[in-house]
This record gives structure tokens, sequence and C-alpha cells, in this order.
């Protein structure tokens, strides 16, 4: 049986395609789901198959083969062949933490799901599974068709999570969300046919193929269309400044586990979608934005912190915090040094953690008083000790104190930022303070001081499962910023490609070698087998 599976998909390392069970685990879920009546069996059908994709996931890291850029557990079978459209995925240095990352935050998000929602319970858990398939493929599609596929139908399950479960602006953020999404996702969807019609005329196949795209010359002026088509489907997803407004609605009025899946993992798909795709397709093009995408980044990292200032909503100071905090991810991967990239790329697993982290405690709080004004708590540590002590970890990670896992992919973006433009980059520093600044005060405002108002003298502290949540994301937060070299040392090899590819196109800048180069000299050894 395994050895049919592995002619069919093309298997590799592990002799069974782990990565197809991790994506569709959670789908066959969702729709056994649809059969089931009982809550007890809803509950643990959705956490068997969360906890197994989640296992499954963790494979990846087990058998990952660092220092090659290499896609790794590779599975392709002939889907429309006619068009060039496959079934590809497979994981890189890149993608694999992403993968896991998603597996982690639904497993956690399923948890806390068990208290808190009132109606159609059913429902809400079968969105929460088709959305972990969806975003899971999305980080392992290498087929453009199938990954814009993935990209789309994730839409419908954070559609509904805002808009049924939603608050009282449900209707209005939820709208607001795919309208935006789907504009970008327009303006991509021209880029990647662009990039499909230039491979057919470059070597007469049509192909979606990421890998075989690699190998296919674009003419600079080509490069700049497709990038710009590209820059506004991923920019809208991070969100970038400006196009960020549509973020504060969405996060302030899903519900909990909305929110730490937005921001856990779906704003990363944008920022993923710049490095999987717009540095290494688009080298000249992505030399050529530096500038301007290196200053919306610091833009984004100044504005959003000031905003997050002056906030009197908990959940729409970290929505704000998020911008800020990706604003930094965009520094890191447009410095196109090794020191920037890999620092966006971890940055993406911490803010992942932290604003996930950030995001529950919010949940904590609200299923117990109702409310998310800053206003109303205060002298909170009293009366909960430990939920305010996750909650200080939680901030500390979240503004990057030293030892944990913020710090280290900050250090990272800010050295390889100065390197590429230190006048560009100086302002970032002034969001570092900012982050203190607005996370410390309201630490400070929520949990510190007297215990004055009566509603708050008769909150509980944490349950086993909210315990269970948090120290399971402060082992990661830890984990990450005390000894981060095993997951630094995954994604060297795809860094390293990334970045010869981005030198190649900047000695092409400078006349140093002909046009056609690029696509040949800094490829995989497994695209040219």
């Amino acid at each position: 049986m395994l050895s049919t599976l592995g002619e069919i998909f093309a298997v590799d390392q592990l002799g069974f395609p782990v990565l197809s069970y991790t994506i569709f685990i959670p789908l066959l879920a969702a729709v056994l789901l649809v059969f089931l009546k009982e809550e007890r069996q809803i509950k643990q059908v959705a956490l068997m198959a969360t906890v197994f994709s989640f296992l499954l996931s963790t494979l990846l890291l087990l058998f990952f083969k660092e220092g090659t850029p290499d896609m790794q557990f590779v599975e392709r079978l002939s889907w429309i062949a006619p068009l060039g459209i496959t079934y590809h995925v497979g994981v890189d240095g890149v993608s694999v933490l992403l993968v896991v990352l998603t597996t982690f935050l639904s497993v956690l998000t399923l948890l806390f799901s068990w208290k808190g929602i009132n109606q159609y319970f059913k429902e809400y858990v079968i969105c929460l599974l088709v959305l972990e398939t969806t975003v899971i493929g999305v980080f392992c599609a290498l087929d453009l068709f199938l990954f814009f596929l993935l990209w789309e139908i994730m839409l419908l399950p954070m559609y509904f999570l805002i808009k049924t479960w939603g608050g009282a602006r449900r209707n209005y953020a939820s709208l607001k969300f795919v309208l935006y999404t789907l504009l970008g996702s327009v303006m991509m969807l021209v880029g990647f046919v662009i990039l499909y019609l230039n491979h057919q005329t470059v070597t007469g196949t049509y192909s979606f193929d990421f890998l075989d795209l690699l190998k296919a010359p674009l003419s600079r002026t080509t490069q700049m269309w497709v990038f710009t088509l590209l820059f506004f489907g991923f920019a809208f997803k991070v969100p970038m400044f400006p196009f960020h407004t549509w973020l504060p609605d969405a996060h302030v009025e899903a519900p909990t586990t909305g929110s730490v899946l937005l921001a856990g993992v779906l704003l990363k798909m944008g920022t993923y979608g710049f490095v999987r795709f717009s540095l290494p397709l688009l080298p000249e093009a992505s030399v050529y934005f530096v500038p301007l995408m290196s200053i919306l980044g610091v833009i984004g990292i100044v504005y959003g912190a000031l905003l997050a200032l002056a906030q009197d909503d908990i959940k729409k100071l970290i929505a704000y915090s998020s911008i800020s905090h990706l604003g930094f991810v965009i520094l890191g991967i447009f410095a196109l040094n090794a020191q920037g990239i890999q620092g966006g790329i971890i940055q993406m697993i911490n803010h992942g953690i932290s604003t996930s982290g950030l995001f529950f405690i919010v949940g904590f709080l609200y299923n117990r008083r109702h409310t998310r004004e800053i206003s109303e708590y205060g002298g909170l540590a009293k009366q909960v000790p430990i939920l305010a002590g996750f909650y200080l970890i939680i901030s500390l990670s979240s503004l990057a104190f030293p030892g944990t896992n913020g710090f280290v992919g900050e250090l990272l973006i800010l050295i390889g930022a100065m390197k590429s433009n230190w006048q560009i980059a100086s302002p970032a520093f002034i969001g570092v303070l900012l982050a203190g600044a607005y996370l410390l005060w309201l630490y400070q405002r929520t949990m510190m001081g007297e215990l004055n108002n009566p509603k708050n003298k008769k909150l509980v502290d944490l349950d086993r499962i909210e315990i269970g949540i948090c120290t399971a994301l402060v082992v990661v937060i830890l984990w990450m910023g005390i000894y981060p070299f095993p997951f630094l040392r995954m994604m060297d090899g795809s860094v390293g490609f990334i970045t010869d590819r981005m030198t190649s196109a900047q000695k092409m800048a400078e006349g140093h070698q002909p046009n056609d180069t690029i696509a040949m000299q800094t490829t995989p050894d497994s695209i040219e087998k």
C-alpha cells in the first residue's frame, strides 16, 4: 500500500504522503461532523483530528534535512494536465515551521472553544477545521493554481466565523475582510497568469508549477509588472500600510479563536507570499522595490505602534500592534540579506505565538467580564495571579524582551536592515521603544494597582484547559528565545538560495552578467533534476 502511494504521489523521506494527511485530516473530520449530533462526539472527533494533524506535522521537523534549499516531503499528482495544473505540495525551511505553527494553534483554539460558544457549535468547529486545511495547504502548495484556490477558499470559513459568532459590527467587518482580500486576490491571479504564459512562451509548455517557473527567465519589465500585481495580493493580506484598515475591524468583531488564527497564521500568508514567490521568481524587481518596501515597513512599524498607544479597547490595541510587528517582518524580508530574511521568517513564527497568546488572554478576560474596555480593569494580579503571570511573559515576548522568542527575530531583522540601508532602517528603533510603552502600559492598567472595580473581585483564575493553553505558548516562547538555533538552522538552505538569487540580481543590475542567467545559476539541485 505504501509503495503504491509512493508511486502515485512521488513521496520521499517517510515513505507515505505525510503532507496530504496533515492537510486533509481536518477536512475529513469536518465532513464527518456533518453527520454527528452529540456535542461530546463532535468535540472528540475534532480534537482527535487536530491533534493527529499536529503530530504528523512534528514528523516534518524530526525528519527535515537541514542545509538544503530543496523541497522536501514532496507529493506530485497530475490534476488538470491540459492546463499544466498539478497537485504539487512540499515544504522547505521557509514553510515547514509555518505548517507546524498552524497545526499547533489549531489544537489550542479548539480547546479554547470548549467554553463560550453557545450556538451552532458544530458549524463553528467545522469552520475551524476547514480553515486549518486551507491554511496548511497554502503553506505547502507548490503549484500556483493550487495556492490560489486554497487562498480563496480560506475566505469562506473566516467570513462565517466573523459574521456568525462575531461582535455587534460583525456584518460590516466580515464583508470588509472579504472585499479587501478579494481585491488583492484578483491582482495576484493576473500576476500568476502572466508567469504561466511566460513559461509557455519560453518553454512551449504550460505550467503553474513554482519549480518550473523558476527556470523560465523573465524580462525586467515583466518582473516589474508581476511584482506590482503580486504586491497588492500579499500587501492586503499582511496587511501593510496603507492597506491595513480592514484588520482592526476584523480583529475586534471576530470571536477569540478567529482573532487567534487571523493573527497567528492568516496574516503570515501575505509575508510568506513575498518570501516564497516575489523574491525568488522576481529577483530584479525585488531589488528595485527594496526602498519602497522598506519605507512602507518602517511606516507600518511606527504608525501601528502610535495607534496602539491611543486605544481604549484591549483587542483593538493588540490589532494595531500586529500592524507594527508585521512591519518588522517586511523590513527584514526586503533587507535581502541572510540576517534580514532569516529574522523576517522567524519573526512570522514569533508573532504567531506571542500575539495569539495576547488574544487568548483577552478571550479569558472577556469570558469572565464580557468587556474589553481597559478602564474596566485594574489590579487583577491580586485576583487572578496565574493569568497575570502568563500575561506578563507573553507581553514580554511581544515587546521582544531578551530571553524570549521576539528578541531573536527583531534583533536579526534590525541587523539585516541596518546592513542594507541604515538611513531607512533607523526609525524602526522607535517602534521597539513604542512596543514597550503600549504593552507595559496596558499591563499596568489592567493587572497592577488597586482592585477598585467590585465586578473584578468575583473573577476566578484560569482553569486547567486555560493553563494548558498558556503553558504550551510559554514553553515555545522560552525555547525559541533561549535556544533558537534549531529553528534558524532549518531555514539556512532556503535562505541561502534566496540570497544567492538576490546577489545575482544585484550584479545584473550593475551590468556584471547577462540578462538570462538568474534562472539557471541559482537553482536548487532538485529543480534541475
